[in-house]
């Protein structure tokens, strides 16, 4: 099964993806930035892009309708930047509770695709364990198999 997703762009250092969202509230560039925090461990920085201020804006809430594909277009983000960064680890958190929770939906959703490439774990209660549908976590810790 093949999801769809938005053609996205990157730059030399696989660092920063951006891509256009399309939907009932018109063109919304979105932008995913991996940053490091530790030696090949990643921050992933997902959101809208402010051009007033050049930054990542995660607290918008867009409604474009296309939160799916948006949501596809990030995980492939992922695979494209694990294949080029094979050895890092990818640190995933939702700016909210909900916005966290929406993650593990599409994780859940998905998982038959993403187990076949990806470990997953997900953050309870400060530990790290292997990820589980139906827990509710803080963060998700993804590296390529």
């Amino acid at each position: 099964m093949q999801l769809q997703k938005y053609r996205y762009k990157t730059n030399q250092t696989f660092l920063d993806y951006e891509f256009i969202s399309e939907g009932p509230k018109g063109k919304i560039k979105k932008v995913v930035r991996f940053s490091a925090i530790k030696t090949n461990i990643y921050n992933l920085g997902f959101g809208d892009w402010d051009e007033s201020t050049g930054e990542i804006s995660d607290t918008v809430v867009t409604n474009n309708n296309d939160s799916s594909k948006v949501l596809a277009t990030v995980a492939a983000t992922v695979n494209d930047f694990t294949l080029h960064y094979p050895d890092a680890l990818v640190v995933v958190q939702g700016s909210t509770h909900s916005r966290t929770r929406l993650y593990r939906i599409g994780l859940t959703n998905n998982w038959s695709l993403i187990s076949a490439d990806f470990v997953v774990y997900g953050l309870i209660n400060e530990k790290w364990e292997l990820f589980q549908s139906r827990r509710d976590y803080t963060a998700f810790l993804v590296h390529r198999k």
